[in-house]
């Protein structure tokens, strides 16, 4: 696993960075505001909240998907507001993103889905032959890698999701609820291996609703409520 993961040329100190930042969909109320946060290279974090409370639209902020309506935004050392469009698909190439609605591409196989970034990379097909079987080996889906998504369970389709969106080594990782459709016990292994990825340099980055969760892992988290964040510091539970 360590040969797939394996990532180079991390950005050190503050790799996110909002001032201020504010966020409202058209004319509506701000669903965030004055949020200010830093999160440097390398580390780990679950973001918390209630549904509702405004978890999604922060990362759709960092993964460039909205602008926010006030304050600054800055990714890999770029003010984000101030960037050509024409740059936003390069900062967007270096970073992963597991969708709470997976959005796989049903046509394709599993092998395929997960392979996609490797050949939009241009990474030999021998490569990507032997690191896409062996990330599904490891996700417990070998036996569904000709499989298309409609044929697969919603725990299976996490898995696939989460493989596709590690499978590129991405400078930054996004999570928003990788474990909702998956027992405790694959839950649990699916954060080891977003775990191993930071270890080996991966941002990661975690939205989830379950408080109790985060806890057990001992990461550092962000607390969302009312549209405003918090820090909260980490304090890993102890195992039953």
């Amino acid at each position: 696993m360590r040969a797939i993961l394996a990532a180079a040329n991390f950005h050190e100190g503050a790799l996110i960075r909002f001032e201020n930042v504010g966020m409202r969909y058209g004319n509506g109320p701000e669903v965030l505001r004055d949020i200010n946060l830093k999160i440097d290279a390398g580390t780990f974090h679950f973001l918390t909240g209630q549904s509702g409370a405004g978890k999604s639209s922060l990362l759709k902020l960092i993964y460039l998907a909205e602008r926010p309506s006030r304050g600054l935004i800055s990714l890999f050392d770029h003010e984000v507001a101030g960037l050509p469009r024409r740059e936003l698909p390069a900062l967007r190439r270096r970073i992963g993103v597991i969708f709470q609605d997976f959005r796989l591409i049903e046509h394709l196989s599993t092998f395929d889905n997960v392979a996609l970034p490797l050949r939009v990379a241009g990474l030999a097909e021998e490569k990507v032959k032997e690191n896409v079987t062996e990330l599904l080996t490891w996700v417990g889906l070998a036996d569904k890698i000709n499989a298309r998504p409609p044929t697969l369970s919603g725990g299976q389709q996490q898995r696939v999701a989460i493989a596709r969106a590690v499978i590129g080594r991405p400078n930054l990782l996004l999570a928003d609820e990788p474990t909702g459709n998956v027992d405790d016990e694959m839950a649990l292994r699916l954060l080891r291996l977003l775990e191993e990825m930071n270890k080996l340099g991966t941002t990661v980055i975690i939205a989830t609703h379950n408080t109790q969760l985060a806890n057990r892992m001992g990461h550092p988290r962000f607390h969302l409520r009312s549209g405003q964040v918090s820090a909260i510091k980490a304090e890993k539970e102890k195992s039953a």
